[in-house]
């Protein structure tokens, strides 16, 4: 039987340049992307911002506007137009890629009018402590999107179709998050801050009968309108799990499609993606955040790293099934919220630790493939210049192998502290398999079984040029340079 090793790419990053390109770029590059082996593409949320042509989707507005209507500065979002998404998804999707929209339900911001109403202030801090009574606050909440004029939704947003919000017009000097009146924080999410639904912007009601109407209605009409073939939900600690589910099998039902689904759970306790697989029956994957941290530590720490521990405390380790694995996104790169860096030097080790072995669904980082230059002010209130290197050429050489010899049984040898290797054996329909090594320390030489006797194996990475002959029981001495990583394929005359 024909084993099948997909590779999901994040298709671009916070910095990506706002000149509404990006769609466009995907247009043509689809191609180039399916010859290297990625058959799938996440793209960034494809709607309307509060910032407009400058948003990177996240803040957002207005969930009907693909870049179509004049609103917020712009009729094009941050990434092009709406025909230039649609065409690009359709090009992708001809080539044999898959794609993956970016999904954002907890939020909203950039509202039209302020309207006043009555909330609670509560420590933002601690979502359990009240700071003061029930007041008249003034927030921005109503939104009537007035460049769309009730195209493609009649439904305006106001106060009571949220729960929460931090910004009161009345007393602008106050921190805290408020609870409107009449409303609860939900309890089906993170405990950090006490209770984490509340993360930024107007918080979406979720127990809210319209918006949870609207919300299904728009994912029949986002799947009609798109053609997309799966999702990427965003921040899916601050929501309450079950509505993943019921919004999953609505859409899924009415679109006669499986529609792939991964969630974005930003945490490092192992516990914490436990407990919300078990929520959600395993229905949805889940970001390897533990296996990233993982990835930044061994980077930082150089040969101050137990390699042989790098999938401990992982999901691809307990749950390889549901586990997207990754080295970096958008919120880890330099200078983002959750920065979390895995050091240049390092990354060509975690990309084979993810692109080279047989659990896990890889994903690779636009900023990491093609790299990346940007300015920003980081949290020391300096601007800083970053330069993130291009892997691309290493990441392709990857990619051949996973697609072509990355088949069969695993074996690890996970036994030394700096210098790990595993082989996989192929199979009856993809045989030859393949000896991966690596070094976080010095030159390292690793004595590895493979199912190819007296076979000559080359180092497609061309970090060590000698060949290696295995013997007649197909053993050999395997090495890679030090800090680095070597993948040995069999070499075909």
């Amino acid at each position: 039987m024909m084993e099948y090793n997909g590779t999901m790419m994040q298709y671009f990053h916070w910095y990506s340049p706002a000149d509404g390109s990006l769609w466009k770029q995907l247009e043509e590059e689809a191609p180039a992307l399916a010859r290297a082996g990625i058959t799938a593409v996440w793209l960034p949320p494809a709607y309307k911002g509060a910032d407009g042509p400058n948003d990177v989707g996240y803040g957002v507005y207005d969930l009907f506007d693909l870049g179509e209507f004049d609103q917020k500065g712009s009729v094009r979002t941050k990434y092009g137009t709406r025909e230039e998404y649609l065409r690009a998804i359709k090009t992708a999707q001809k080539e044999g890629i898959e794609v993956y929209a970016d999904i954002v339900f907890n939020h909203r911001l950039g509202a039209d009018e302020p309207e006043e109403f009555k909330a609670t202030p509560y420590n933002p801090h601690n979502r359990n402590e009240a700071t003061g009574e029930l007041q008249t606050i003034k927030a921005w909440s109503h939104f009537y999107f007035p460049g769309r004029k009730g195209k493609y939704s009649k439904l305006y947003w106001h106060w009571w179709h949220f729960n929460a919000a931090d910004y009161n017009v009345l007393d602008e000097k106050q921190d805290a998050v408020y609870l409107f009146e009449g409303k609860t924080f939900d309890d089906s999410v993170d405990l950090e801050k006490g209770n984490f639904d509340y993360l930024m912007g107007c918080n979406l009601d979720i127990n809210n009968p319209d918006v949870k109407k609207e919300l299904f209605y728009w994912g029949e009409w986002y799947l009609e309108t798109t053609g997309v073939d799966g999702f990427r939900f965003d921040a899916v600690k601050h929501v309450n799990s079950d509505f993943f589910l019921e919004w999953l099998k609505h859409v899924r039902h009415k679109s006669h499609k499986k529609l792939f689904a991964v969630g974005e759970y930003w945490s490092g306790e192992s516990e914490a993606l436990k407990h919300f697989i078990q929520a959600t029956d395993g229905r949805m994957m889940l970001f390897d955040v533990g296996l990233h941290y993982n990835f930044a530590a061994a980077a930082k720490q150089g040969k101050g790293y137990n390699l042989r521990n790098v999938f401990h405390n992982t999901l691809v380790a307990e749950h390889p099934e549901l586990a997207v694995t990754l080295v970096s996104n958008h919120d880890s790169q330099p200078l983002q919220s959750l920065e979390s860096v895995v050091e240049a030097w390092f990354k060509p080790l975690a990309y084979a630790l993810i692109l080279l072995r047989r659990d896990g669904y890889p994903c690779v980082f636009a900023a990491d493939y093609y790299g990346a230059h940007y300015k920003d002010t980081g949290k020391d209130g300096k601007e800083h210049e970053i330069w993130m290197a291009k892997h691309q050429w290493l990441i392709d050489k990857f990619l051949y192998v996973r697609r072509y010899f990355a088949y069969g049984e695993q074996r690890d040898y996970f036994d030394h502290p700096n210098c790990i290797g595993w082989v996989r054996t192929g199979n009856e329909v993809q045989p030859g398999g393949i000896a991966v090594i690596l070094s976080s320390g010095d030159e390292c030489v690793k004595h590895m079984q493979t199912t190819s006797p007296r076979t000559i194996f080359t180092d497609i990475t061309e970090h060590v040029e000698e060949e290696i002959h295995t013997d007649e029981e197909g053993w050999a001495e395997f090495r890679c340079q030090p800090g680095s990583v070597s993948v040995w394929v069999p070499r075909h005359e």
